[in-house]
């Protein structure tokens, strides 16, 4: 039989046990080990994945009364307590922070489709969602006043399982709220908070408002599995990246307009302040920014005027080096949806579309891109690595047509990881100054803790795939403590190559069976429900490591999620990361497999492209050239690199013993990681750039915009736009007393230019002399510019003189080209209207007059 109807029952604490509601409810709990400790201590039959209002719900009446008469229990139950109140209410360095540029802002919103935040609240698929909670939970560590807003999926992401014949099962079990740490936010009244975004043909979407507290930082969740709510609109937050076109669009327009009417109605019940900047983190939730439209033009402010506004408050981050990685809507649906009729009503729908058009980046006019939205919608944005804010630039420049890819207004803030969240215990307490027997030692004992760990996965998931336990005995003896142990774990799609290790399968058997430096590979992933073509890289890859020849050497583990990570990235040796270059953004597991002084092997993309040191790990060679082009032969030559890396350098490496039985040369390699690039890794590193960088700055530029400096700003945009066809760089004199095609080094030749700027006036534009190396083609790089000053009166003409210096500091090929920019002190980046003007004689590569 089958329940009607499900209820979550409660215990009731005795009054000296109440703190442990309050510690079960904040998630603190998930990177706090003694109140992790206290918690697994009440479970039953020991630790088996922390979660303290399931174990809390489990506590039956006799031991309650048991706990509440246990001084020992009590006393340690108050340290928790206290210390989770000094930990929620004592300044920390945002309170302290005086060297901050501006007033820091009040409060920050930051939007997210997937929280990662902890095993028992499983709302994430994969890396975007991870990054997101140890956003969260180095922001509360960091004193930073982020509110989190998302969605309450009742089906989270997928459970996965495999079939007998190794292709992956999904599973969609259903999450009730009252056994998750969440807590739903009431009226004063007590009756459930609920927002409303209006529907085509007369419809309404209902939403409740779930709170997770994640330390100090509240992370607001929206749940449309409500009473109120038409069957198909109740289903609108069941599973995360599920359904179809429509059905993700309105998941995305209950994140973004949704989760700003979420935040104003716990801002009014609570007292909090109203975020000062919206940190929107990829394009899903981007809608949040007509929402906020919206509401100022409900106070009769213009849409530009609103829009300036909103942009100068918003920050973007992009996540994907991919345009199919974009979410994209056809338009008509997008129209019906946000029209008149639907959610953002007194929004002009052709500015909406307007928003999303992708033709400027060669795309499709019949979309509405999300990601080009969030862009126009954000006066500041960023990629995740170095080389992804580079790939992202280029990705994005025909936003800004004028610009060179490399001055596109999109800079990077390299992701790191929580240290607390994914470092083993073990290792947090290892002495800076352990010695190489002692570091050898304790990553023998987390090699052995996963190969135990690996064990039991293993059987489990066999007994799933229908085997009996009478055939599972060989289980028993899979992976080898004593051996070098690769990790390989993250999602499957097809440009991070779960099969790259497979290219060549008997040379991968002949290292994995090496008689005197075998390897062993633990691998995990999940491939997307509706991506068959990663579920056959799951199948393969299963495949292979079924084969009884080499079962004991390789595993794959289904399910892969936070709580099986944690036991992962300590236990293994190295961790592969092959992606195709540059697809990979940043790449964050290979970051917490380093805090735990795990060594990387790693195709040179994302955060590894950055900081790679020999001293770290190894780089995997990429093809390029004609062999790049050619997906068979690239992928042949990077295989065979990594296999020769393995064999003939990492192996050896780990197997180089001295005459206590220590390899002194892999241990240095541990030391130097955890010592040198474990404080790079870091997420309180990256939220406090975000902080310095990004949050601040976009507060100073909210708080400048008052509605009568956002309606100059829009029409002083509005005339420069109208008015620059007709700006011109007429004539250029670059150095009348330098020889023809050589000067010297430290020459200071004078730049005189005259210009024409059509109905605009000289405070409304910059003139810069660019210069910079040249290639063959004379195209400039490694650029510097110079502000040229006014040099007298127009002419007859009407044409404007100005005037600078070059300093020619850099020997070899030079090159100067003069331009023209907009200028306002309100922009946030010289290139933000993407308008430029340069000499005719100039091609708008930049390249300009040639210095030798």
């Amino acid at each position: 039989m089958k329940a009607i109807r499900r209820f979550t029952v409660r215990p009731v604490l005795p009054d000296t046990l109440r703190p442990l509601a309050d510690l079960a409810h904040n998630l603190r709990w998930s990177w706090h080990e003694p109140t992790r400790a206290l918690f697994d201590s009440l479970a039953a039959g020991g630790r088996t994945g922390t979660d303290p209002v399931r174990i809390l719900g489990s506590l039956e009446a006799p031991r309650l009364a048991e706990l509440a008469a246990d001084r020992a229990f009590l006393d340690r139950l108050a340290v928790a307590a206290e210390d989770l109140d000094t930990y929620l209410n004592a300044p920390r360095w945002y309170q302290k922070a005086d060297g901050l540029a501006a007033e820091p802002p009040a409060a920050i919103a930051y939007f997210s489709p997937e929280f990662g935040v902890a095993a028992a609240l499983p709302q994430y698929s994969g890396g975007l969602g991870i990054l997101a909670g140890d956003h969260l939970k180095s922001a509360s560590d960091l004193g930073v006043p982020l509110i989190g807003v998302g969605l309450l999926y009742r089906h989270g992401y997928f459970r996965q399982s495999l079939g007998r014949d190794g292709w992956q099962q999904e599973q969609y079990p259903v999450l009730d709220p009252g056994e998750l740490p969440v807590d739903l936010l009431r009226e004063a009244d007590g009756t459930p908070a609920r927002i409303t975004l209006a529907l085509p043909e007369g419809r309404s979407l209902h939403a409740h408002i779930w709170i997770a507290r994640v330390g100090r930082v509240p992370l607001l969740m929206l749940d449309s599995d409500v009473e109120e709510n038409a069957p198909g609109e109740r289903g609108v937050t069941d599973r995360l990246y599920g359904g179809g076109s429509e059905h993700r669009l309105l998941q995305e327009m209950l994140l973004g307009i949704g989760g700003v009417r979420a935040l104003r109605t716990y801002t009014r019940l609570t007292g909090t302040p109203d975020p000062e900047v919206f940190h929107t983190n990829e394009g899903h939730a981007g809608l949040l920014g007509l929402e906020r439209v919206r509401e100022l033009q409900g106070r009769g402010i213009d849409f530009d005027s609103a829009l300036e506004t909103v942009r100068a408050g918003t920050v973007f981050t992009t996540h994907t080096p991919v345009p199919a990685g974009i979410d994209r809507f056809d338009r008509a649906l997008v129209a019906r949806h946000l029209g008149q009729d639907g959610a953002l009503p007194g929004v002009d729908t052709g500015r909406i579309l307007a928003l999303g058009d992708e033709t400027p980046l060669g795309g499709d006019p019949g979309v509405f891109n999300m990601a080009a939205m969030g862009l126009r919608l954000a006066q500041r944005a960023n990629g995740v690595s170095t080389l992804h804010g580079a790939v992202s630039r280029a990705m994005f420049a025909g936003l800004w047509p004028g610009s060179d890819p490399d001055e596109v207004p999109i800079t990077s803030i390299t992701n790191g990881v929580h240290a607390p969240t994914w470092v083993a215990p073990e290792v947090g307490r290892l002495a800076p100054d352990a010695g190489d027997r002692e570091l050898w030692e304790l990553r023998r004992t987390l090699r052995e803790r996963l190969v135990a760990d690996v064990r039991v996965r293993l059987r489990a998931s066999w007994r799933q795939r229908g085997a009996a336990d009478a055939e599972l005995g060989w289980t028993d003896t899979v992976l080898d403590p004593e051996v070098l142990t690769i990790g390989f774990a993250r999602r499957v799609p097809s440009y991070k190559r779960l099969t790259l290790m497979l290219r060549d399968k008997e040379r991968l058997r002949a290292l994995l069976l090496h008689p005197e430096r075998p390897v062993q590979l633990v691998v995990a992933g999940k491939a997307h429900p509706a991506d068959d073509g990663g579920k056959m890289l799951v199948q393969e890859l299963v495949r292979f490591a079924d084969d009884p020849r080499v079962r004991h050497r390789i595993v794959f583990l289904p399910d892969y999620g936070m709580e099986m990570a944690r036991d992962l990235y300590p236990g293994c040796d190295v961790w592969l990361n092959n992606p195709l270059r540059p697809l990979e953004a940043c790449g964050t597991s290979g970051m917490k497999a380093a805090l735990n002084g795990c060594l990387n092997l790693s195709v040179l993309d994302g955060w590894w492209d950055e900081w790679f040191e020999p001293e770290f790990g190894w780089a995997i060679p990429t093809a390029d050239g004609a062999a790049a082009a050619d997906e068979e032969r690239r992928d042949d030559l990077e295989a065979a690199a990594l296999y020769e890396l393995i064999e003939r350098r990492v192996a050896p490496r780990f197997y180089d013993r001295g005459p206590d039985g220590v390899p002194a040369g892999w241990t240095a390699m541990v030391r130097r990681t955890l010592a040198d690039l474990g404080p790079k890794v870091l997420a309180d590193r990256m939220v406090r750039e975000y902080v310095e960088r990004l949050y601040v700055p976009a507060a100073g530029a909210r708080r400048a915009l008052t509605p009568d400096r956002a309606r100059e700003l829009a029409a002083w945009k509005a005339r420069v736009r109208e008015a620059w066809p007709a700006v011109s760089v007429d004539h250029v004199e670059i150095g009348d007393d330098l020889a023809e095609t050589d000067a010297e080094l430290g020459a200071t030749p004078v730049v005189r230019v005259r210009v024409t700027l059509g109905g605009l006036d000289p405070d409304d534009v910059e003139v810069q002399a660019v210069t910079g190396r040249v290639d063959t083609d004379d195209t400039l790089t490694d650029t510097r510019t110079a502000t040229l000053k006014p040099d007298g009166g127009p002419d007859l003409e009407g044409r404007r003189p100005y005037a600078g210096t070059l300093e020619l500091d850099r020997t070899g090929p030079f090159g100067c080209t003069v331009r023209v920019l907009p200028a306002h002190p309100l922009l946030a980046h010289p290139a933000e209207l993407g308008l430029v003007a340069l000499p005719e004689e100039t091609p708008a590569e930049g390249a300009g007059v040639l210095l030798r």
